[in-house]
């Protein structure tokens, strides 16, 4: 496999047994570096994707590409596919095009506002492209938060060469439940849409108590003033909790915005336009406030205790915020791709 925008290789270490990466890049070196304490080889390459040429590429049955989704997001500024993050998938598109012979499968992850920005038109004008580039393509939403305690719905877009005859037991007539209300518009309209299915995944046991340390200190106690009253009467209620909670300005305030429900919010970084995320546990009727550990983090993206984070307590979130769900990356592999490969 191929990986674009590798950043710390969690899609990698979940497809392990599957895809084997013959070539992998990112810009980052702190995502590099996290990236090349967990695989051995020299496969990753630091290095601006503009500078990329598709001739010198190895041969791969699969390209992976999880795109900057900043200007997607609805954390951030919506600018689109075309706007400068977000509008380098176009450079991917190019190296594809240039490689003497494209891989047989394309994977394409994202943030949930790519199939809704610009009312669709982002979406489509990808889709089109694709096509172009002689692939059939449908878009799939979902959740982490099927297989870890954090909610993290994302879109992956999986592409067939076409000539390809995907197998019977993966495609559907109509939308399913991997296709969330924008994902089933698009494809009632869309050409060379495929339906993609699979068998839902069983329910998750774990909980957030389930990654965390409790025996970590809590030093962040002033913020429990920031809590607003709604969520702290919530708070109040409750003997014994763990909630998590982001800090927000509403109506020009700051204050700590809680979830009781047992799983952790979106992980995010500085530049995907939020803060560090924050735990309160309330235990025989006393709550404290910390933030949450760079380990429990990576805990919550489905990464083993054995994935290394190099560096400083930052630099493991950046990596965790901007990664992809491990088992994800793994019900992807399994239900989808390894079967694709049967028939490329």
């Amino acid at each position: 496999m191929h990986e674009f925008f590798a950043g710390s290789g969690l899609v990698a270490y979940g497809l392990k047994g599957m895809f084997c990466p013959v070539w992998s890049s990112d810009i980052c070196e702190k995502k590099a570096a996290v990236y090349r304490a967990n695989f051995a080889g020299r496969h990753f390459v630091l290095e601006d994707i503009k500078n990329v040429c598709g001739a010198d590429l190895p041969f791969a049955h699969l390209s992976w590409a999880s795109f900057p989704c900043q200007d997607l997001s609805l954390a951030g500024m919506l600018g689109g596919i075309d706007a400068r993050r977000s509008g380098l998938v176009w450079e991917w598109l190019r190296v594809l095009r240039e490689m003497q012979q494209r891989p047989a499968v394309l994977v394409v992850e994202n943030v949930a506002g790519l199939l809704c920005a610009q009312n669709g038109e982002s979406y489509q004008r990808l889709h089109h492209a694709l096509g172009d580039l002689g692939y059939q393509s449908g878009a799939v939403v979902i959740d982490a938060a099927r297989f870890v305690p954090q909610s993290r719905p994302r879109v992956f877009v999986i592409a067939l060469r076409e000539g390809m005859q995907p197998p019977q037991e993966l495609t559907d007539s109509e939308p399913n439940w991997l296709h969330n209300k924008n994902a089933a518009k698009l494809g009632a309209t869309l050409p060379r849409w495929i339906w993609w299915r699979a068998d839902e995944p069983a329910r998750r046991t774990s909980n957030l108590s389930d990654v965390l340390d409790l025996t970590l200190p809590y030093d962040k106690d002033g913020l429990l003033r920031m809590v607003p009253q709604r969520h702290q009467n919530k708070l109040d209620s409750l003997k014994d909790v763990v909630a998590t909670g982001y800090r927000r300005t509403r109506d020009g305030r700051q204050c700590l915005e809680l979830r009781f429900d047992g799983i952790a919010g979106c992980l995010r970084t500085p530049k995907g336009g939020s803060s560090k995320q924050f735990l309160v546990v309330k235990r025989a009727g006393e709550a404290h406030a910390r933030a949450l550990a760079p380990r429990e983090a990576a805990r919550l993206m489905g990464a083993p205790d054995t994935f290394v984070l190099p560096g400083t307590p930052n630099d493991g979130y950046r990596a965790m915020g901007d990664a992809v769900a491990l088992p994800v990356a793994t019900f992807i592999g399994a239900s989808f791709l390894s079967k694709l490969m049967e028939v490329a």
